[in-house]
């Protein structure tokens, strides 16, 4: 009898040091939580809004990312791909000369007195070859008269990119598929 109950307890004790590991496996590798800390994201994530990073999710145009520079995270939308030309005339969002519709920012743009949410801005005039080089994104905050992005420190490296964030989890009351 003592021997089936040892067995059995190491059974348990196997079971929970793989749960464990696959627990740990999962938390540092595949989905990572972090932080959202500031308001240039808002009104879509708020500060102190909590986000999971996929990191193995194919990055596409609109998507939320999470990226690194120097020691900080930062989390911002991809607007522009590699190859892509972007230009912002009259508040209205043209990809390769196609007009873009960005239901995110309606929240904003409804409270606009004077001016533009997103003032005018063409990489023609800012980037070498005025399209987004290789291997990299063009990002911006949805709260765009409060985010330092792509219009200020450039295209953002995909080595620098640690996923992307499709899902806000806490708090509760701001927990969402990120669209």
């Amino acid at each position: 009898m003592k021997e089936k109950n040892l067995k059995m307890l190491w059974a348990w004790i196997w079971a929970l040091v793989v749960a464990v590991i696959l627990a740990l496996i999962i938390r540092f590798y595949l989905f990572v939580p972090i932080m959202v800390d500031g308001v240039s994201m808002m009104p879509t994530l708020r500060d102190g809004d909590r986000v999971i990073i996929n990191r193995f999710d194919k990055i596409e145009r609109f998507d939320v990312i999470v990226f690194r520079e120097g020691k900080t995270d930062y989390i911002k939308r991809v607007i522009g791909l590699p190859g892509d030309e972007i230009e912002y005339r009259s508040d209205v969002l043209y990809v390769n000369g196609k007009k873009y519709e960005e239901p995110y920012l309606d929240t904003y743009r409804k409270k606009m007195k004077e001016g533009y949410l997103t003032e005018n801005y063409s990489t023609k005039e800012m980037l070498k070859d005025g399209k987004v080089p290789k291997d990299t994104y063009f990002v911006l905050g949805d709260n765009r008269r409060a985010s330092r992005d792509s219009r200020i420190v450039g295209p953002i490296s995909k080595n620098k990119v640690l996923g992307t964030a499709p899902l806000s989890y806490w708090p509760i009351d701001n927990a969402k598929i990120i669209k």
